[in-house]
Parts: structure tokens; sequence; C-alpha cells
């Protein structure tokens, strides 16, 4: 599972038992976001979640890490079995709002931040698995 962790709402990614494919669910609102994981955890095999880690050109944490850190830091609490990784999201917003275009997307379409989110959280997901060569040919 990966998280876009945003201040409103939260992007979700999930993949398939053999990692093959990364598919976004809808998003959830921020403050939602402890009890939905929870529900999806108990009902679901998940191994780990991938939260997305944003910073700066030159490496270091992004301002919104202010927020991001303390929110995980309860899923940890939750959750204290589940492994859960910080993955550099740099450019996933871009590269999000890129695929929005050229998937042929109307600007309104485009303007909806909650699909961005959700393809930003598909984006770190993969970006994990292919490290791992999960879903490598």
């Amino acid at each position: 599972m990966a998280i876009d962790y945003g201040r409103k709402r939260c992007g979700i990614a999930v993949t398939d038992s053999l990692r093959i494919v990364a598919t976004g669910l809808p998003t959830v609102a921020t403050s939602g976001l402890i009890p939905f994981v929870k529900e999806y955890v108990g009902r679901e095999s998940v191994d780990a979640i991938i939260v997305g880690y944003p910073r700066d050109m030159k490496g270091n944490d992004s301002e919104s890490m202010r927020y991001i850190r303390p929110g995980i830091e309860r899923l940890k609490r939750e959750l204290p079995q589940m492994e859960i990784i910080f993955w550099d999201e740099r450019f996933t917003s871009v590269i999000a709002h890129q695929g929005m275009i050229d998937a042929g997307m109307s600007k309104s379409q485009r303007r909806d931040k909650g699909l961005a989110d959700e393809m930003a959280a598909v984006i770190i997901l993969n970006s994990y698995l292919e490290s791992r060569n999960y879903n490598s040919k």
C-alpha cells in the first residue's frame, strides 16, 4: 500500500498479490486515514505501507514533513507490526499531472486534486515496486 499524505486528503494505492500492478483507490480525508488503513489492513494482505517522502531538490525534507511525520507516527502507533517506509516522492505531482494530460483528460478533470493525489500514490508505489524488482521484466 502507498500513501501520498496531504494536509486535507491522502492518495492511496495498492497492488495485487503478485506485485505487478499498482491501482489507485479513492482518496481519503487525512482525518480518516488511520481508520481507513486499519480497516483495509484488517481485510487485505499488506506487507508494508510506503509513504511519499517530499524532499527539495537538494534532498532536504520539504516543509510539509512538519505535518506528515506526526501523522505517520500516529499510524505507526496504531499498527506497530506494520513496516512503514518513507519513499522519495519528488516529481510525482508533475508526473501525475503529465499523465492526466497524456490520457486526454479535460482541464476540469485535471483540476481534481483528489485524482492527482491518487495518481501520485500509484506513481510512488510503482517506483517502490520497480526498485525492488517486483514488477520488472
